[in-house]
């Protein structure tokens, strides 16, 4: 985190978001999950270590604001921005279109590790029919956000802010 106070404001703007925006852009009960896409985002442009501790500050303000048990999505999350870290080397040789296919999988991995986690602590709903009707809508709503969002977030969030195109993120 050579620059932390984006990561900070990039998080906080995200929460934010996730509160006042995110219940408004629900669409059949499923609504985007703002931090997640941001926690992707910030692992595959900072690296591993910066990714784990975004992703459990991010888990944790997820944990803190619904009525599960405290801890999951701060795991969750910090598993995905641990991985997506690791790939940091590798995703950025050409282009955006691999940071984005991955992101996707993330979210949906992501989604369906948590509904893990509620279902493993035993207070998830019936695993099965929630991964039909909640996790694969969510992660279907969170790849078009990640599709749209991803170059915009990455560019804000490098440190080399010489671009020119979204074609050389690396």
């Amino acid at each position: 985190m050579k620059r932390w106070w984006t990561t900070v404001g990039a998080l906080a703007a995200a929460l934010v978001l996730q509160v006042m925006l995110a219940p408004h852009l629900a669409i059949g009960g499923v609504t985007p999950n703002i931090l997640l896409l941001v926690v992707i985002t910030l692992s595959f442009v900072e690296g591993p270590s910066a990714g784990a501790i975004a992703g459990f500050v991010a888990g944790l303000l997820l944990d803190l604001l619904s009525t599960a048990p405290v801890g999951a999505w701060a795991l969750v999350l910090s598993a995905v921005g641990y991985t997506g870290g690791m790939l940091q080397e590798n995703l950025f040789a050409e282009g955006w279109l691999a940071p984005v296919t991955v992101a996707i999988v993330a979210a949906l991995l992501a989604d369906s590790a948590y509904l893990l986690a509620l279902t493993i602590l035993g207070v998830g709903p019936a695993f099965w029919e929630s991964l039909v009707r909640a996790v694969l809508p969510r992660a279907l709503y969170n790849s078009v956000l990640v599709i749209v969002a991803y170059p915009w977030l990455a560019r804000f969030l490098r440190a080399d802010k010489s671009m020119k195109s979204f074609r050389r993120l690396a």
